[in-house]
């Protein structure tokens, strides 16, 4: 059965939809079949990996309405092992239509049971704010990774949000853990990144990633292209970083690197 990890942070800015789209694509490129979920109304994951959101018959948006199943909506992507269940602007609509639904919360998760045995990992990738959308995510998930900007609110924005997933378990998903903490946008130059770096590792210990993501122009550069940062520049130490990143988590994990 696949693993359900949702990559979260309330703050916008710090690396989600970069980490998911390149971790997805790092780890299919062991082999690896992977499902990337966009909850975000936004779609940035949905573009950076290629779709066309005016292209699309169906959406997450359509899932949640009920209108079909997970798999009458999913893409395929630049790359092989690697599928995206995408979304578009129509997804504002959710947290208006499901408020008054009994079980809203758990929409996502009743959803992904269809496909879950489908593949190794399920990447959920969220909108930058603690609504329904990222409360299905957190409710669908086996665990998170948090993606951490080394930035001085950085810990202040950490903080918070640890609080809402004690909330979530206590409510709703009493067996969510933390995958691991993702230091972001680290530049060696700044002194304040190290700071931050060293301040997280001492509050989070072994639960923060030995890779930590840099500053890089091929992250930045990549989506608009429509691919993964290791299709657009694979030597690029922004794609390094995310294999290497994706390496951690299959050790981790006790995940042999090829089928």
């Amino acid at each position: 059965m696949g693993k359900v990890i949702t990559i979260v942070n309330q703050k916008g800015g710090v690396g989600k939809t970069t980490t998911a789209i390149n971790l997805a694509a790092s780890i299919a490129l062991a082999g690896k079949d992977i499902l990337l979920i966009d909850t975000d109304p936004q779609g940035n994951a949905t573009t950076g990996l290629g779709v066309s959101k005016e292209d699309l018959d169906k959406s997450l948006y359509d899932v949640f309405a009920g209108r079909c199943e997970i798999s009458d909506t999913l893409e395929t992507t630049p790359m092989e092992h690697l599928n995206i269940l995408p979304s578009t602007i129509d997804l504002l609509g959710v947290e208006v239509e499901l408020v008054g639904k009994e079980g809203r919360e758990r929409v996502l998760y009743n959803a992904i049971s269809s496909v879950r045995e489908k593949y190794r990992y399920i990447f959920i990738d969220c909108p930058p704010s603690l609504g329904l959308l990222t409360l299905n995510a957190l409710v669908a998930a086996d665990s998170v990774i948090i993606p951490v900007q080394c930035e001085y609110y950085a810990l202040e924005g950490l903080g918070l949000l640890t609080r809402t997933l004690r909330l979530v378990r206590s409510s709703f998903n009493p067996d969510l853990d933390i995958e691991g903490i993702l230091l972001t946008m680290f530049d060696a130059r700044n002194n304040l990144s190290s700071e931050v770096a060293d301040e997280v590792r001492k509050h989070f210990g072994d639960k923060v990633y030995t890779t930590v993501i840099p500053r890089n122009v091929t992250l930045a550069e990549a989506p608009s292209h429509g691919k993964p940062a290791i299709l657009y520049d694979v030597r690029s130490r922004g794609a390094q970083s995310y294999l290497s990143l994706a390496k951690e988590i299959l050790n981790e994990d006790g995940v042999g690197q090829r089928s």
